[in-house]
């Protein structure tokens, strides 16, 4: 709340340039900010009395923007990428597959790979567990495992998270 829009009876009062003012009625407040040209900022409404200073308000707004703006521009956010592999994969669809997790890694970005099992392949789940230990093992110098392989209905999943983060 800002200027007019404050409707208590007095305020703890601060100053222009940090001081305490003390606790003042609201109107006395309000004129001491009119006279110096900026606006009464209610900076603390929960408190007893609440706490109002006395700032330029546009100026506080445009910065606090700006400092939103730039925290915006520097995150970074990170996706999952899946990789599939089958249980009876060949060497070269592997290599292939395993090439595109070491991509992601180096992106940045979180890998979920899973081996999907259809029809009877599921009575053979170690071999599904088996690819994916061979996969965390040759990337072992480029992430951590977020989550261990885990059997999850007609797939096995693992997350790797690259070790920047």
């Amino acid at each position: 709340m800002i200027n007019d829009e404050i409707r208590v009876r007095e305020v703890r009062l601060v100053g222009a340039n940090g001081e305490q003012i003390g606790i003042t009625p609201t109107r006395e407040a309000l004129q001491m900010a009119i006279d110096a040209n900026l606006d009464l900022v209610n900076v603390a409404p929960q408190a007893k009395p609440p706490v109002c200073r006395i700032m330029d308000y546009g100026k506080f707004r445009y910065e606090q923007q700006k400092k939103e703006k730039e925290a915006r521009k520097n995150q970074k956010i990170v996706d999952i990428k899946e990789v599939w592999f089958r249980s009876n994969i060949e060497e070269h669809d592997y290599q292939t597959k395993f090439r595109n997790v070491v991509k992601f890694l180096n992106e940045g970005d979180k890998v979920k790979c899973s081996v999907r099992f259809r029809g009877r392949e599921i009575t053979h789940a170690n071999v599904g567990q088996k690819i994916l230990e061979r996969v965390k093992l040759e990337v072992a110098d480029l992430c951590t495992v977020e989550r261990q392989p885990k059997l999850e209905g007609r797939s096995m999943i693992m997350i790797l998270a690259p070790k920047s983060q």
